[in-house]
């Protein structure tokens, strides 16, 4: 089983819409994956099409719900999720009252062994959710946006992750960058592509995510870019990224 991270504190950078994508590219190539949706805003849960359910993670963090109690079968072949809540907003606070609240997360993904990966969406700040979920994880991946102070704010982002790394989680490590919202029309994305390989190396994905309006408008459908539009750029490149993913370590970093 492997535990992934989607993260990045700065807000519009494709977090959602890579675990969304690439949890349901995942579930294409045959490996069972389980999304689980750490924003209170509970876009990934909303864009999947789901609505009436009875548990979330915010009742499974705060010991109330079972974890196979909130979790649901989705359209998508393989392909699960525990999702969200807006009640989670308080469990941020409710979260640091619990004796060992770092690993509240962690207990939980280790005991959903039948899955092959576990993709966790956090929300756009670097508070109590994304830090239990980095704890809970083996890697990370970094949606990078190619468009103006792409890099802003990710020296937050990875001295978060080193202290985790050296207080909780020693073997998190960095499983890529994924360069998002790529338009290949314009010299600033290519720009930032060069600056974001230049710095990083060998951590950036081969595969580089399009600027789509089809994959902006998926989720609005509550369905991925795979059945949306299954033809599209941005459902081959998610399939690109699955199978890169799945071809292997990038390095630790």
């Amino acid at each position: 089983m492997k535990k992934i991270v989607i993260a990045n504190q700065k807000g519009g950078v494709g977090k959602t819409t890579t675990c969304l994508n690439l949890g349901a590219a995942l579930g294409r190539i045959g490996k069972k994956t389980l999304l689980i949706d750490l924003d209170p805003q509970c876009n990934t849960t909303s864009g999947l099409g789901l609505e009436n359910y009875t548990y979330s993670i915010y009742e499974v963090l705060l010991g109330r719900a079972n974890p196979r109690d909130a979790l649901y079968e989705t359209d998508e072949e393989n392909l699960y999720i525990i999702p969200s809540a807006s009640s989670l907003v308080g469990g941020e606070v409710e979260l640091r009252d619990i004796k060992g609240w770092h690993f509240v997360l962690k207990d939980i993904v280790d005991e959903l062994d039948e899955f092959d990966y576990i993709l966790m969406d956090t929300p756009p700040s670097l508070g109590t959710l994304t830090i239990i979920a980095l704890v809970a994880a083996d890697s990370v991946i970094v949606p990078v946006q190619c468009e103006y102070y792409a890099l802003e704010g990710l020296t937050h982002l990875l001295k978060t992750i080193k202290l985790v790394k050296s207080s909780f989680n020693p073997d998190l490590r960095i499983e890529g960058l994924l360069l998002t919202m790529y338009d290949r029309r314009l010299n600033l994305s290519k720009q930032v592509e060069e600056e974001v390989r230049r710095y990083f190396g060998r951590k950036v994905f081969n595969t580089v995510i399009p600027r789509s309006i089809r994959l902006a408008e998926a989720p609005s459908f509550g369905v991925t870019i795979h059945k949306y539009a299954p033809d599209s750029a941005g459902a081959f490149n998610y399939l690109q990224l699955a199978k890169e993913l799945e071809n292997g370590s990038k390095g630790a970093w």
